[in-house]
């Protein structure tokens, strides 16, 4: 097995996180898995390749290797909901999104295997991420965390009819300025193709609650997309022409959100 992530460093003040996108598994874990495990159906499938643009914005990527049923890196460490009320999945999942089972009977993980994992694989990433968030803001005065994200558009044990495509969380306004987010909700809403919201179902995961703190100049804000805007759901398959339209309006919502979060270092220190 590869590294648990892998990091590409940029010189730019954007860091663009992709917890989700990994689809190794450790063989002493696979080997426990149901069908629906190996499965993996809840991968944000190809989020590293659509996003590798951000590369050329001089962005610094970390991307897990491993499985979100591995190890969930966008949960509470402590296993407390980020969404009380609401279904959701744990720090080490034992069920898809759907509800179906990730374990042969009697192959679920325990509490210690469980907290062995998060030492194992959760830490490791969190303090990469950590350490690349200071160095950024170190060089530019200020950061922006950029958490990607994908899911299958219907969901409906997790939330009803078909998602919007673009679905942008900063935890009701907590792990940004404001001027940052009006400047993404701008761009989002100025595109006439995809549907998009903004603190709806998806307010933003750990990683953007954990690591977004304004008052320290590094600003977080989580992206959802829904799939069948970049690939075809249902060959699980990445589409070129779909992920060609969807890119452009990405990268103008990038490219708004770090043009305010650079007006708004410059008036502070002005």
């Amino acid at each position: 097995m590869s590294a648990v992530f892998g990091l590409h460093r940029g010189d730019g003040p954007l860091v663009v996180s992709v917890p989700h996108s990994g689809t190794e598994i450790p063989d002493a874990i696979a080997a426990r898995l149901s069908e629906a495990g190996r499965a993996m159906p809840d991968t944000d499938w190809f989020v590293d390749r659509l996003y590798g643009f951000t590369r050329d914005l001089g962005a610094t990527m970390i991307t897990a290797n491993l499985s979100r049923y591995v190890i969930d890196l966008n949960r509470d460490p402590s296993g407390a909901s980020l969404y009380p009320g609401q279904t959701t999945t744990g720090l080490v999942p034992t069920e898809t999104f759907d509800g179906r089972p990730l374990y042969a009977e009697g192959g679920e993980p325990d509490e210690a295997e469980i907290e062995a994992r998060r030492g194992q694989y959760f830490d490791p990433y969190h303090r990469a991420l950590s350490e690349e968030l200071a160095r950024v803001r170190a060089e530019h005065g200020y950061a922006l965390l950029y958490d990607a994200h994908s899911i299958a558009s219907q969901v409906p044990r997790l939330f009803e009819g078909e998602l919007p495509v673009l679905n942008l969380g900063t935890n009701g306004g907590e792990t940004c300025a404001p001027e940052i987010e009006r400047a993404a909700v701008k761009a989002m809403l100025n595109q006439e193709e995809y549907e998009a919201v903004l603190n709806q179902r998806f307010k933003g995961g750990w990683i953007t609650r954990s690591f977004g703190r304004p008052h320290t100049n590094i600003h977080a804000m989580q992206m959802e997309l829904a799939q069948r805007a970049y690939m075809n759901e249902a060959a699980t398959r990445y589409d070129e022409g779909r992920a060609d339209k969807l890119i452009p309006v990405l990268k103008t919502i990038i490219e708004s959100a770090l043009a305010a979060a650079e007006r708004l270092h410059w008036e502070v220190t002005a």
